[in-house]
């Protein structure tokens, strides 16, 4: 079933919600459940993909973010939706890196799980890999799961997957001190923008870290989606993202990443 609404009922709806009732995938390097940014809350999964010879099997994630940055797009994502209920599915290693197979995998299990939202901060460039991402992306959009995604951190231009498939929705980083502020730029691949430089977010070992990237601004619209889901469950991904594009601020070049020119 269908649900229309204006954009302006859309961006109020955003700013009401909490999250409640919305499940996001963290795909990532983990998450950290016993920092303190998560004010002692439980992950509703917390799953690792791990090569076994040569096949792949899930086993429990331990509560162990192995580089840092999956605890950090979670407590972002809390700070933004603070009552949405986040599950860890560890794709990427120590160097934040993967297999496309393992990243496949940790897909497949989040759409199967039931999740409403995966978020992906994370991109592979490789030309030969595109229709393995485009498989579980169209898989997802066909189930009404929503993709958020970061783009390259060196240039958004260049072309990433998830990233660039139109039913994603995906974002850079913004230089701005605004941390709900959604921002558009009509025309481009990487459409929208989101605070993601100089960002302080929680980090492994119970710590902060101020960092810059789009993974950290991918997390931030993530958190948005969810407050919105959370008001208007039934939007699916193409309705949510033409109105974020409706809803969304003018991009201006005193918002530019560095990885714009």
């Amino acid at each position: 079933m269908k649900c229309w609404i204006s954009p302006a009922e859309a961006e109020a709806a955003m700013r009401r919600g909490t999250g409640r009732g919305v499940r996001i995938a963290v795909l990532d390097s983990g998450i950290e459940s016993s920092h303190p940014a998560f004010g002692g809350r439980s992950l509703c999964d917390d799953l690792a993909i791990v090569e076994d010879g040569h096949r792949l099997k899930v086993v429990p994630g331990e509560g162990r973010d192995l580089f840092g940055h999956g605890t950090a797009v979670a407590g972002l994502i809390h700070e933004v939706a603070p009552e949405a209920e986040i599950g860890s599915i560890r794709v990427l290693g120590e160097s934040l890196s993967a297999r496309t197979a393992i990243i496949l995998e940790g897909a497949r299990q989040a759409i199967e799980r039931g999740y409403h939202i995966l978020n992906c901060s994370l991109g592979c460039g490789v030309l030969d890999h595109v229709l393995k991402y485009k498989t579980w992306v169209d898989e997802a959009y066909l189930r009404g799961v929503h993709v958020v995604a970061a783009c390259n951190n060196a240039d958004y231009g260049r072309p990433e997957w998830p990233a660039f498939f139109t039913s994603v929705l995906t974002v850079n980083m913004a230089r701005t001190t605004d941390k709900f502020g959604i921002f558009h730029k009509p025309g481009h691949m990487v459409g929208f923008a989101a605070r993601g430089v100089d960002v302080d977010v929680p980090w492994s070992g119970g710590g902060t870290k101020k960092v810059t990237g789009s993974s950290f601004a991918a997390p931030r619209v993530t958190g948005m989606l969810a407050c919105l889901l959370s008001e208007v469950p039934d939007l699916d991904p193409l309705q949510a993202k033409a109105l974020f594009q409706r809803f969304a601020m003018p991009w201006s070049r005193e918002i530019m990443a560095p990885n714009e020119r």
